[in-house]
């Protein structure tokens, strides 16, 4: 029997984001044509209208409409090679310009105008906006992760803690880490595993200027659910240093030097 394969994003955090990774991973996308992509929160940064820049220079530096239009513009070169179903959960920073106006102005919230869904045209790009706890494959709900409180310094398990709390597999972004945490409940004939799944992120850390101070124990990368009638299997996708990956035995975007000293982008090649 064949699987489904989703492809979950998280945390691109434009324009925060590894250009190199991202445009390995729409090129991914656009060869494989995967059953769907599930952008899982937080693809804007929008760090001008956030708690953690008000009443300083920041708050002023940064022009929402303008960062949207470099997001709306990512999101067409996704469109340009997949025409399939593309939904999205609204991560912590996607909703800062509208929690921005709801806090310090909310005579203009009612708007909408600077909803993230608005901003960068989900109506326009065919982007479905996902509630969060949504179920997105048999015994799996999706959230980005800010939804209820908790965070562990070990991958995967702050997923597997949400595991617990609402009793069914958990793919989350929003801790930047990349790993599964299985999570075995029930006694006798009703033991079954459920999986806390975080995704990673695809972030250029040095742009990140707050980690200028320290290394984060962050990991690079995305996630696949492999989905069958009766249940999902997660797999957690690693990026390297130059971008690239590699999925079921192939590495899809690697740079090497040619014979004239030039890096160029290898093509896809098995993995010895």
């Amino acid at each position: 029997m064949s699987v489904r394969e989703i492809v979950i994003v998280s945390d691109v955090q434009f324009p925060l984001h590894d250009a190199r990774a991202v445009r390995n991973l729409w090129r991914y996308i656009a060869d494989r044509q995967p059953a769907e992509v599930l952008i899982i929160g937080d693809f804007m940064n929008y760090a001008a209208p956030s708690r953690w820049s008000k009443n300083t220079r920041a708050e002023f530096e940064n022009c929402v409409l303008q960062e949207s239009e470099g997001g709306k513009a990512l999101l067409h070169d996704l469109r340009e090679g997949y025409g399939g179903p593309v939904k999205f959960m609204r991560g912590n920073h996607d909703i800062r310009p509208a929690e921005y106006l709801r806090r310090y102005a909310p005579a203009l919230a009612a708007s909408r105008a600077f909803d993230v869904d608005v901003l960068l045209d989900f109506e326009g790009l065919d982007i479905e906006v996902l509630p969060p706890f949504a179920e997105v494959a048999p015994g799996w709900v999706a959230m980005h992760g800010h939804e209820l409180r908790g965070l562990s310094p070990i991958p995967g398990r702050t997923a597997a803690s949400k595991v617990r709390k609402l009793d069914r597999s958990v793919v989350m972004g929003h801790t930047h880490k990349n790993a599964v945490s299985p999570e075995t409940v029930g006694v006798g004939r009703h033991r079954r595993t459920l999986y806390g799944f975080e995704t990673g992120h695809l972030m250029d850390e040095v742009k990140a200027e707050y980690l200028s101070q320290g290394v984060a124990n962050w990991q690079k990368g995305w996630g696949r659910l492999l989905v069958g009638k009766y249940s999902a299997a997660p797999v957690p996708v690693y990026v390297e240093r130059d971008g690239s990956f590699v999925v079921d035995g192939v590495r899809h975007g690697a740079i090497q030097r040619n014979e004239q000293g030039r890096f160029v982008r290898q093509k896809e090649a098995a993995v010895a």
